[in-house]
């Protein structure tokens, strides 16, 4: 049958589709962000009659039967609790993450526990040849012959192949590296990526594949391409961390099977990604002791408690307009704990710098991490330590009160296990600690002054 090319404008923020140039995106109001691609019609100009389109019947939701998800166990305990408890049979799942940062050493290790359980799995790379493969499987370990590789960029080919052997796992690396002949615009583009992530969601589907898909990341951080590509995928893990240390941090930011903001934690050597079991053992390693300004607390990451150091230096600015530094949480709510803590305590804290580090290299954005924050920077302001053996959590608001937080049980639960001695929290979370008195000392707050009589 004769094609027709047609061109037409996407937003690349949103994937928004016009028949002709926009300056501002309708949909997201991103400025600038039209794209035009080529796409395809039908050049017959027939339709077909009513008779010969296929009726699809709605059903009730009574009709509807729940049942468990098919899932497979890749081995690797930090990777199954990020995905919820192992792959679901037929999803479609994204992982971003910086060059480098272990992407593709983390699904080929993945990729080889499927195959010592006998499982069927395909690694169709579209930047790398088998050579280049084959080295890095070989830093990694021993691979069955269940595992089998694919060099192609072509999705007609990567169809085919997939509906001649049905995998039951099939990687692809990367999303950015596939095309679509149909398509005369360059691999990579947001016609190209909107159209090969929905040949793949179909796939997986339709074939019952569980399909691994690997996406760039944008300066910004985010999945280059369109924003739609997050919203079509089943689950999106980022891969965090810094390229010059150890440790790295997968992260769940969306999952239809699972709990999101679920974290895993590795370290990379020689062999490749090793788990990191006792997340919060391995981020307070090489604590400082008898030091001021240096204060843990437990946050929450999904389901799973987590104990980090904060730590706070503050010391007399040399400039009209003090420094407000933070590195691993906003800088804004920083700015906004010290301002209350000048207004309420009467500290003319407008006249230091103040340089906040979250130890470890993860990155916190929940409300419980302010009270910790605040006591960091009054301990290293006061030039008072606080015991190693105490931790803390609690949001503060902008009249100095100490506001509840999610989770208490939890939170003591971990600083149990690890021999923590003494927790400080807000004082409308003492109902839920019934069951820790005796265990560990409950040192209650209800505003930040009473935190000067703790110092």
């Amino acid at each position: 049958m004769a094609k027709a090319k047609a061109s037409a404008f996407f937003c690349n923020e949103c994937g928004y589709e016009s028949a002709k140039w926009f300056g501002q995106c309708p949909a997201c109001k991103a400025w600038n962000s039209a794209v035009e691609e080529l796409v395809v019609k039908d050049s017959s100009g027939k339709k077909k009659p009513a008779s010969a389109i296929e009726v699809v019947e709605p059903v009730t939701l009574a009709d509807v039967s729940l049942e468990q998800e098919d899932r497979t166990s890749t081995q690797m305990e930090e990777l199954d609790r990020v995905l919820g408890g192992g792959i679901v049979r037929g999803s479609l799942v994204l992982v971003g993450g910086d060059p480098g940062i272990g992407k593709s050493t983390l699904l080929l290790q993945m990729c080889r526990n499927l195959s010592m359980q006998h499982m069927k799995v395909l690694y169709i790379s579209g930047e790398e040849s088998a050579k280049q493969i084959k080295m890095r499987a070989e830093r990694i370990g021993t691979f069955t012959e269940d595992l089998t590789i694919l060099c192609e960029t072509s999705l007609e080919h990567v169809e085919n192949a997939l509906r001649k052997y049905m995998p039951q796992v099939v990687i692809i690396d990367s999303i950015q590296t596939m095309y679509r002949t149909e398509l005369d615009s360059a691999p990579g583009s947001v016609g190209q990526v909107r159209e090969s992530t929905a040949l793949l969601m179909q796939l997986a589907k339709t074939l019952g594949i569980s399909i691994f898909v690997v996406g760039h990341v944008t300066k910004e951080g985010v999945v280059a391409g369109p924003r739609m590509l997050e919203h079509m995928v089943d689950t999106v893990l980022y891969f965090e961390g810094d390229r010059q240390a150890s440790y790295r941090i997968l992260r769940s930011v969306k999952n239809r099977f699972g709990s999101t903001n679920e974290i895993g934690v590795f370290e990379m050597r020689e062999n490749g990604l090793n788990e990191v079991l006792n997340a919060s053992e391995y981020m307070l390693q090489g604590r400082p002791e008898n030091a001021s300004g240096s204060v843990v607390a437990c946050l929450i990451e999904g389901t799973r408690p987590i104990l980090i150091e904060i730590q706070a230096l503050v010391c007399r600015t040399n400039f009209s307009l003090p420094r407000r530094t933070a590195v691993g949480t906003d800088p804004n709510r920083v700015t906004l704990l010290m301002a209350v803590l000048e207004k309420r305590l009467g500290l003319r804290l407008s006249e230091c710098d103040a340089y906040i580090n979250i130890a470890g290299g993860i990155r916190i954005t929940e409300p419980a991490l302010d009270l910790g924050l605040v006591l960091a920077v009054l301990s290293n302001y006061k030039n008072v330590e606080i015991s190693g053996k105490t931790i803390v959590f609690g949001e503060v608001g902008l009249s100095g009160e100490i506001r509840a937080v999610s989770q208490v049980e939890n939170r003591i639960s971990e600083a149990v296990k690890l021999g923590f001695e003494r927790v400080i929290l807000p004082k409308v979370c003492l109902e839920q600690t019934k069951r820790f008195r005796g265990k560990i000392e409950l040192t209650p707050v209800e505003n930040v002054s009473q935190l000067l009589n703790i110092l």
